[in-house]
């Protein structure tokens, strides 16, 4: 038996259309959508708002250029892009940034840009250096020249070279200082460090004045021999015949004959014998004595005794040890009793004459003690002292003379011959500043003195004489104080040129306000 099957009609049918299918999906895509938003606005806990809508301002900011932000829309003054609105999160970041200098850290903005003081890129303050600063700071527009980057103004104007003057905005404020031209400033130790500034300490130390001249040698005055004759005659011969020869003392020089010599050694011999007749001893030691003055020696009378012959030639000896530094006569000269035949100098102590300049005056006192060297023989040292000021000055070099008195043992200082000397004064245990932190204007002298917390503040100080690296401390600090002893000019440069700002903002607060040119905002150094 066969089973019939029975097919419906395919125009009976009903064939899904693919607009019956997406009529049963388009619920769970509004429900899809609908819960992508509930969480967008739940993530973000609060609805879309403007930032104008809650009381902010609208900053825009270029895409390319983050750092540009501007409170109005506009161009990117670097690619030349359209400006386009921040959002609420970026205008809140960009409002906590700040930059400064790293050279003149009063220099603050809320942009990036140029120092207007060395034209330097400023650079992000740290949240630490933001935080230190407790009392917000006091903001001011100034302008500035685009070619003369020190001439700064208050007001919107030319510069010196008719070139409109740029804004930028200022710090101002702070400690003031007894400085008249500076003011107290704060560098954080990164800014210490790019600068290599070191500071010092005010202490007690034993100074002594260290004054350097030049010295001329010259042979000792009081040392200096005259060879003479106290008769007349005639030079037989010369055992010293060359100028600067050395002789030692008692060494024979020369031969004389005289007339008068002879018959004074004949009249002591017939004294000798008449001796023991009345009137003979006293004859006897008159010619005797007469001998002596002419600087015969005793043993040359005892010779004559002993012989019993009157000499034709007596000799002369020398009086001291010496070179023979002047020599004016030669064999078979006549002599006359007042005649000098040879002068002998005594090198074994010298003098040094130098020159004392006024500012060196009231240290320089005779026993001031010495050293004497030779730049053309390093390493040999004379030392000396100083035994004679000269009461005048010299008109033409302002200058007084001094006399030195240096041992010379061995010889080797001649006269004539240049050195150096240093003369030391001791003047005890006092309290000294480094030299290095010593500032000098025209109105006196001043320090940076370390404050603490970074501060650098300008202190008016008294000094004395200088030693060697150390300048006598005579008011204005106190011992213990830290002092700037390297970078201080830098330091200056920044102090200057924040009391300059402040100065004129207090002008231009009280209505009288004027440019402010480089000469101005330059401390004299």
């Amino acid at each position: 038996m066969e089973t019939q099957s029975f097919q419906e009609p395919a125009s009976n049918r009903t064939i899904p259309t693919a607009h019956s299918r997406r009529g049963r999906r388009w619920p769970w895509a509004v429900i899809a959508l609908m819960l992508v938003v509930a969480a967008f606005f739940v993530g973000r806990g609060t609805g879309p708002t403007d930032p104008s809508d809650a009381g902010g301002t609208q900053q825009y900011h270029c895409p390319m250029h983050p750092t540009v932000i501007s409170d109005q829309p506009g161009d990117c003054p670097i690619c030349g892009m359209k400006l386009v609105p921040m959002k609420t999160e970026a205008i809140t970041t960009a409002k906590a940034a700040k930059y400064h200098c790293p050279m003149h850290p009063t220099v603050i903005s809320d942009q990036p840009g140029e120092c207007p003081v060395c034209m330097m890129d400023l650079v992000p303050m740290d949240e630490d250096l933001q935080a230190s600063r407790a009392e917000p700071p006091k903001k001011k527009i100034m302008y500035r020249s685009t070619m003369t980057p020190g001439e700064v103004s208050d007001k919107p104007g030319k510069d010196a070279m008719g070139m409109e003057m740029v804004p930028f905005e200022v710090t101002v404020g702070g400690e003031s200082s007894a400085v008249s031209g500076l003011a107290a400033v704060s560098i954080t130790p990164e800014v210490r460090q790019l600068m290599g500034l070191k500071v010092g300490t005010v202490e007690k130390r034993t100074l002594a004045r260290d004054m350097r001249t030049s010295a001329l040698i010259a042979a000792d005055e009081t040392r200096l021999h005259q060879v003479t004759v106290k008769v007349e005659g005639w030079i037989g011969k010369l055992f010293v015949a060359v100028t600067g020869q050395e002789v030692k003392k008692g060494d024979p020089l020369l031969t004389l004959y005289s007339p008068e010599l002879v018959s004074t050694q004949e009249e002591y011999l017939i004294a000798l014998k008449a001796k023991d007749t009345p009137g003979g001893e006293a004859l006897l030691a008159a010619t005797k004595r007469r001998l002596q003055l002419w600087d015969i020696s005793d043993t040359q009378i005892h010779d004559l005794e002993k012989t019993g012959m009157a000499q034709q030639y007596m000799t002369l000896y020398a009086p001291a040890s010496g070179i023979m530094t002047d020599k004016q006569v030669v064999a078979g000269h006549k002599v006359m009793p007042d005649e000098s035949l040879m002068t002998i100098a005594d090198l074994s102590v010298v003098w040094g004459d130098a020159d004392i300049y006024q500012s060196d005056l009231p240290y320089v006192k005779v026993g001031t003690s010495l050293e004497l060297s030779l730049p053309y023989w390093p390493g040999l040292m004379f030392e000396g002292k100083v035994i004679y000021v000269s009461p005048t000055l010299d008109p033409e070099s302002r200058s007084m003379r001094a006399r030195l008195e240096i041992p010379n043992p061995d010889g080797l200082l001649k006269p004539g011959m240049y050195g150096d000397a240093r003369l030391f004064y001791e003047r005890g245990e006092k309290l000294a500043v480094p030299a290095s932190a010593v500032m000098f204007s025209g109105k006196g002298t001043y320090a940076f003195k370390d404050g603490g917390e970074g501060r650098l503040i300008p202190t008016a100080i008294k000094i004395g004489a200088r030693s060697d690296d150390w300048y006598e401390l005579l008011d204005g600090l106190q011992e213990g104080d830290r002092i700037v002893v390297s970078a201080n000019f830098l330091v200056d440069s920044e102090s200057s040129m924040k009391a300059a700002i402040d100065a004129m903002l207090i002008s231009n607060d009280s209505g009288s306000a004027a440019p402010v040119s480089s000469e101005q905002t330059g401390h004299q150094q």
